[in-house]
C-alpha cells in the first residue's frame, strides 16, 4: 500500500476517481493561542496491490510537539476497509478525503498529522501554528 498523495487543504473532493484539492496549506496563522480551525480537509490517495488483499486499519492522528493527541477523545481516528482487487489488475486506486471541523490548538508551534495503517506510520504532514499580529506578514 502506497499513499501516493496526503496533504491538509481548505477543500477536497472525489470527482469520478479524480482527487481534487484546493487550496494546501502547512501554516495556520493566528493572532491568539488557542485558537479554533473551523474547518479544513484531509485529503489522500492510496495505491493498493495484490499484496494489500484484505482487511486493514487505518489511523489518523493529529499530535502535538510532545506527541500527544490533538484531540484525545476523539483521535486517532482509526476506520477499518477491505481491500479487493479484480483478478489481472496490477493496482487500484483510492481517494480518501476527510472533511475536519473545529480543530483547537492550545499553543503555537509544530503538530504532525500522522497517517497509518495496521500499526504502521507511512505519512507524516507537518503543520506549524504561528503567531502573528495584524501588521505582520508570515515568511
Amino acid at each position: 500500500m502506497d499513499i501516493q498523495i496526503a496533504t491538509l487543504c481548505d477543500f477536497a473532493a472525489d470527482y469520478n476517481g479524480k482527487l481534487v484539492i484546493s487550496g494546501t496549506f502547512d501554516t495556520l496563522a493566528a493572532r491568539a493561542v488557542p485558537v479554533v480551525h473551523p474547518s479544513c480537509t484531509l485529503a489522500m490517495r492510496f495505491c493498493f496491490t495484490p499484496e494489500d488483499i484484505g482487511r486493514h486499519k487505518l489511523s489518523i492522528n493529529i499530535i502535538n510537539e510532545d506527541g500527544e493527541s490533538l484531540d484525545p477523545n476523539n483521535m486517532p481516528i482509526e476506520p477499518e476497509f477491505e481491500v479487493q482487487l479484480p483478478k489481472n489488475m496490477p493496482f487500484l486506486t483510492r481517494n480518501i478525503v476527510m472533511n475536519l471541523q473545529g480543530l483547537r490548538f492550545e499553543q503555537d508551534g509544530i503538530y504532525s498529522i500522522d497517517i497509518g495503517c495496521d500499526g504502521e506510520i507511512l505519512v507524516r504532514l507537518p503543520l506549524r501554528i504561528v503567531l502573528v499580529n495584524e501588521n505582520q506578514q508570515m515568511a
